[in-house]
């Protein structure tokens, strides 16, 4: 058996959780079908969590399918979240060559953490979120094989913006000053990155566009929560929810 990699954060699941991902991973990998009807029938293997998510980012990008612009997912991890909204544009508009799919991550885990993002919860170190060594490559493979199945596939779609968000946000924003923004994602979990991409980001939004979180309200993630208090105010964004997924909120600006 492989070494069970867990699709989200380690430290928000609990001992039970990780042993039933470990029983989806043994189910995957005993059944005798081939893997590509194994991800043909990828339903039967991810849990109800897995696709609730999925569900919930298609309401979202529905949500901003009529405001123009470019979905910035800010956290990309292992790139499923990527690839939904990407895979979401090539079906509900083939052929919308202007919206991109941005993602800004340092895909090296953590670059630093703040005393914000720290509770009685959680102890979050320089590096967590870590996947290995060679995830930019396997996200780049997954373009090329993503721009084979779409059409106008020689129009890229999907942006990887690699490094610490303190830097890259202010240099891409410069090499692409048209950059308008139609749903922000910002999935960082920590403090000073989610702070940074709301101040630099949240005026590329224009009105009916999306700002979403992954996690606030959520004890294992206090700085995500913080950073919109301090930028924003809880007060002036109506924030609301899906009904597939208890971590995903959003408001529609």
């Amino acid at each position: 058996m492989t070494q069970n990699l867990l699709p989200q954060n380690e430290h928000k699941h609990t001992s039970t959780e990780k042993k039933l991902f470990d029983e989806y991973q043994n189910y995957f990998e005993e059944s005798k079908l081939s893997t590509s009807q194994k991800l043909q029938a990828f339903s039967k293997y991810v849990r109800r969590q897995d696709i609730s998510r999925f569900l919930a980012k298609n309401e979202l990008f529905k949500l901003q399918l009529p405001v123009t612009g470019s979905i910035v997912e800010c956290g990309s991890y292992m790139g499923q979240g990527l690839f939904t909204f990407a895979q979401l544009s090539s079906i509900y508009e083939p052929f919308n060559h202007t919206r991109k799919i941005i993602a800004f991550d340092t895909f090296a885990g953590f670059p630093s953490v703040s005393e914000a993002d720290a509770n009685q919860e959680t102890h979050w170190k320089t590096g967590d979120l870590y996947s290995h060594d060679s995830i930019v490559q396997e996200l780049k493979t997954g373009i090329e094989l993503f721009d084979k199945n779409r059409a106008i596939g020689h129009i890229p779609k999907i942006e990887l913006v690699q490094g610490d968000v303190i830097h890259t946000i202010p240099e891409y924003l410069k090499s692409n000053p048209h950059t308008i923004i139609s749903m922000l994602y910002l999935d960082f979990d920590i403090y000073d990155p989610t702070k940074e991409a709301i101040l630099q980001l949240l005026p590329r939004i224009p009105k009916g566009g999306i700002l979403a979180f992954d996690e606030l309200n959520a004890g294992n993630c206090p700085g995500e929560t913080l950073a919109l208090l301090e930028t924003m105010g809880i007060r002036n964004v109506e924030l609301k929810r899906t009904p597939f997924d208890p971590y995903i909120s959003y408001a529609i600006i």
